[in-house]
């Protein structure tokens, strides 16, 4: 026997279902909730807010059967709520005046509005688990390393769409390194700098310059960082030219710089590599203050730091003549990257500058000292003065 076309439609809806789950990951009891509630809103609207109703889905039984309730009358006043006693006893023979029947309904009778109504609810539905499972995968990739493909590039802005997983995130121009040419279908890593969800979508911020990218490549090829022997401590950055990064040990026979520069430089090579031969200077933290702040200023050779005022964080680094511009760098990026890097501001002398400006200190000092002498004598030989005059005026007094 052929299938009845109610039948057909109601194991339609389940196929849907199975569908939704299997391609989209969205759960069946999820969609059944949302249809249902759909169903509801949308009967309770086409029957004067009549909302004695009860909604059967089951996809295992494949049953789909909708229900309202209503009160038995020998004339109706209230369609919503009322049934006339002949179309009552059509689904239940032994209704009579005053008690209550549920009536079977048809979701083609719903109207042509409370259709309308259900479908927003259901593409609703499906929106929100979609954002929902967007949300959740970025935010636990959230400050991680990922592997994306490049899917689209926009010329006018510059802008590369990139497709993690199955979801389209944009790069946008000013996070990525200046020097860098993408063609479709590159395979790039990206970190995922911040992942924030509104009412309709999620936002998710990736970025090939931030600082947190290097150090998860340092994570990922190194081992004794993933195992936490070695600790990166900090890390300052300006993406396509120069990084430097603090490294510490928690084992003292391991050597966090030797670990990080890998045998014959292979692990940092790797990263270089990845950030497009950007130059990398890694240094060994220290506790010692002066000389963590002159291993930071590496490659350059410090002669002496002192620190001027420790709640300002501010101190003075003293470094040979010839080692000067090496320790500010082009355009002072040695001395900014390792003014992050240790988070402390750095005045940089050579030893010219400061033996100059200690003999100028001293000449002024002893000119200071000589016209104080000076003062001296003059105040002395001007007392000296007085008294002559006043043992004058004395003997002169005595002889009268």
């Amino acid at each position: 026997m052929a299938k009845s076309k109610s039948k057909k439609e109601e194991e339609s809806i389940f196929d849907a279902l199975a569908l939704l789950e299997k391609e989209m990951n969205i759960p069946s009891d999820y969609m059944i909730e949302k249809i249902s509630n759909a169903i509801r809103i949308a009967l309770k609207k086409s029957n004067n807010g009549n909302d004695d109703i009860d909604i059967r889905i089951e996809p295992d039984k494949k049953v789909f059967a909708v229900f309202i309730r209503k009160t038995v009358v020998e004339n109706v006043n209230d369609s919503g709520r009322e049934v006339l006693l002949e179309v009552a006893q059509k689904t239940d023979p032994l209704a009579e005046v005053g008690s209550v029947v549920a009536l079977k309904q048809d979701p083609k009778q719903f109207g042509r509005i409370a259709a309308q109504t259900a479908k927003h609810i259901i593409h609703q539905g499906i929106r929100d688990v979609e954002k929902g499972q967007v949300a959740e995968e970025f935010q636990s990739r959230h400050q991680e390393l990922v592997t994306a493909t490049v899917d689209k590039i926009i010329p006018d802005t510059g802008d590369v769409i990139v497709k993690i997983g199955d979801h389209d995130v944009t790069l946008s121009k000013n996070e990525q390194v200046g020097n860098e040419q993408f063609e479709v279908g590159d395979l790039i890593k990206v970190y995922v700098v911040d992942v924030k969800v509104g009412d309709r979508t999620t936002r998710t911020t990736i970025s090939r310059t931030h600082p947190g990218m290097v150090k998860r490549l340092f994570e990922t090829e190194v081992p004794e960082i993933f195992d936490g022997t070695v600790i990166i401590k900090s890390v300052s950055r300006e993406a396509g030219s120069r990084t430097k990064i603090a490294v510490w040990s928690n084992d003292e026979n391991v050597d966090p710089v030797g670990a990080c520069i890998g045998p014959r430089g292979s692990r940092v090579t790797k990263i270089v590599d990845e950030l497009g031969g950007e130059k990398i200077d890694i240094i060994k933290y220290s506790e010692d203050l002066s000389e963590y702040i002159a291993k930071a200023l590496s490659p350059a050779d410090v002669t002496s730091v002192e620190i001027i005022d420790e709640s300002a964080r501010s101190c003075r680094v003293t470094v040979p003549a010839s080692q000067l511009s090496l320790a500010i760098g082009n355009k002072g990026q040695n001395a900014r990257l390792a003014a992050r890097l240790t988070g402390w501001k750095i005045d940089i002398r050579s030893e010219e500058e400061m033996r100059a400006e200690a003999e100028a200190a001293e000449e002024e000092y002893d000119e200071d000292d000589e016209l104080l002498f000076e003062d001296e004598i003059e105040e002395a030989t001007e007392a000296e003065d007085e008294a002559e005059v006043n043992e004058e005026e004395s003997d002169e007094e005595t002889e009268e």
